[in-house]
């Protein structure tokens, strides 16, 4: 769990990134949550963007996903979340957070 100071700090560092993930028309399956988990394994903080088209708003979007992949779920701004989960080791958020 986040505090508000660590949520504040990598909203900080999402704000510049770009959507690496776009849940549209389908459902969040299996392929899915298993492309998330190995993204954030890979870089700790991603943004994932919700198409109009989609089934899901942005909150439930993230909600699913975060519980699916055990990550944070930093903020939901419109169409956009952003999810955390850090590492077990070579954190590169790890410093920051403390």
């Amino acid at each position: 769990m986040l505090t508000s100071k660590q949520r504040a700090i990598l909203r900080g560092k999402a704000n510049t990134m770009d959507p690496v993930f776009i849940v549209g028309k389908g459902e969040i399956d299996e392929t899915m949550i298993q492309g998330v988990k190995d993204c954030l394994d890979a870089r700790e903080l991603i943004k994932l963007k919700v198409l109009e088209s989609s089934m899901y708003n942005a909150r439930e979007a993230s909600v699913k996903l975060a519980e699916a992949t055990g990550a944070d779920c930093v903020q939901v701004i419109g169409s956009k979340f952003v999810l955390y989960l850090q590492k077990k080791k070579d954190s590169a958020y790890a410093d920051l957070l403390k």
